[in-house]
This record gives structure tokens, sequence and C-alpha cells, in this order.
């Protein structure tokens, strides 16, 4: 089991990857390819808005996108209301914000509280850490891959991240993908000790019942493979054919349907 503190170290320390990634980036006003609409310096600044807005969340006091659908709108807002586009100051409330936030988290008490997440999902002030570790993860694959740098991903990051998204899932999957649709997963995470279940039953999902039915497909995915995927990063073969991912159990073909059930992050 992850405790809050691993989630802690590891949204501190993604975040000063993605930090010293921005920070030696020649032009902040390159598009991205993997958000298309917006530059390094508008990502930057979703990226640097996102700390304070779970702190606010964590008070009740934040907003949320009430479904996926409304996501891109509502993150449109944000960059559009950005009180400055400087890099250096942008880069600077990101770290500060972020320390004010895993303080809060670091000192709730046993009972953590939950909040309302984009989508509708109530999700533990704690284990919501793991979507913002996946703001710093996956928007720095996006920039490095356009500036054609390095980007390195813990395993460890990623399964946080996995076990977060898990939390808010159920907001995100595709009403249309799914209707009349059943079927189990059991996924386990290679090299991290993670497993769990989707039910899918007539459309309608639920991630670890308590009485599960035998698994139609069994995954084992490479955790960072995992990440990249759900969040629309690389497709579900390329994934599979590059040894990421292997399916088996008596409907394997069923792996590759996964990522269409749920609106892509």
């Amino acid at each position: 089991m992850f405790s809050r503190f691993d989630f802690i170290d590891a949204a501190r320390a993604a975040a000063d990857q993605f930090v010293t990634l921005v920070d030696a980036v020649d032009d902040p006003d390159l598009a991205l390819s993997a958000t298309p609409g917006w530059t390094i310096t508008d990502c930057l600044g979703h990226v640097a808005s996102t700390p304070s807005r779970y702190h606010e969340l964590i008070d009740g006091r934040g907003t949320y996108a009430a479904t996926a659908l409304d996501l891109p709108d509502f993150n449109a807002k944000q960059i559009a209301n950005l009180t400055t586009r400087d890099r250096r100051t942008l880069c600077t409330r990101l770290l500060t914000d972020l320390d004010e936030l895993l303080d809060t988290v670091a000192h709730l008490g046993a009972c953590v509280p939950k909040f309302t997440f984009d989508g509708g999902s109530h999700v533990r002030a704690d284990v919501a850490l793991g979507m913002l570790i996946g703001e710093f993860l996956v928007h720095g694959h996006d920039i490095a891959r356009e500036v054609g740098a390095r980007w390195d991903i813990d395993p460890q990051y990623a399964a946080l991240v996995v076990r977060g998204r898990n939390n808010v899932l159920l907001g995100w999957s595709d009403a249309d993908a799914c209707v009349g649709y059943t079927a189990t997963y059991d996924i386990r995470l290679r090299g991290v000790d993670e497993r769990f279940v989707y039910e899918f039953t007539d459309g309608e999902l639920e991630i670890d019942p308590a009485d599960p039915r035998p698994a139609d497909v069994h995954l084992s995915l490479d955790p960072v493979a995992a990440l990249l995927a759900g969040y629309g990063r690389v497709s579900a073969a390329r994934t599979a054919l590059s040894g990421r991912a292997i399916a088996w159990g008596t409907r394997p073909w069923l792996a590759l349907t996964l990522p269409r059930r749920f609106r892509p992050a």
C-alpha cells in the first residue's frame, strides 16, 4: 500500500523534474502536438495553476469540471485567465503553491477528507495527488517529445498516478462506448505490486468490486506504458507490440478495446 508520504515525495520530485525541463526550453511559444492549440507556455500555465486548485478543493472553495466533456473548456478558461505568462514566475508559482498543498496534506488527520473532482467523483485528498503527479509526468512527456529532450518516468510514480486515476475514472467512462458492454478486466502493474479489477456490467463500471466475476482478460502492464496509454499518449496496439502489455484469458482481444471505453484526459 502507498502512504500519503509516498504521494507527497513523488509529487515534489515530479514537479522539480517538470520545472527543470521547462526552464531549459529555448522557445516557450512552441506549439504542442499532444495538446492542439496549446503552446509550452500554455501548458506550463495550466500545470502551474493546478496545485492551488487542488488546495482550494480540499478547503471546499475550488471549482471543477462537472463532466469530462466540460474539461477542455474549463482548461481553456484557466489558461485565458492566467495573470502572467512569464516562465520563471509560473515555475516559481508552481513550486510555491505545491509546497503549501503538500504541507496541508502532510498534516491531515487520520480521517482524510474527500473532495469533489472533475467528472463529479469524490476522492481522498492524499490519493488525489496521484492525478497531480500525472499532470507533471504526462505534460512533461508532451514537452520533452516536442523539443527532443530526455524524459524518464519512474515506474513507482506512474503507479501512483494510476492509483489516483482509479478514484475518478468512473466520471471518465464514455457512456456511448460502454452501452450494453459487459466484461471484467484483471489488471496488474509489473514490478510495483499493484493489481486492480475493472468490471463493466451492461455499461456500468465498478472498480475493485468486493466479489468480482471471473476475469475475461488478464493484463500485465508496464506501469509507464499504463500511464501513457491511460492519458492517450500511446495506443494500446503499440503498447502490446512493444511487449509492454501482455493479455491472456478467455477474451484477450478485449485488452485493445479498454482505452476506448473512457474519454481522453
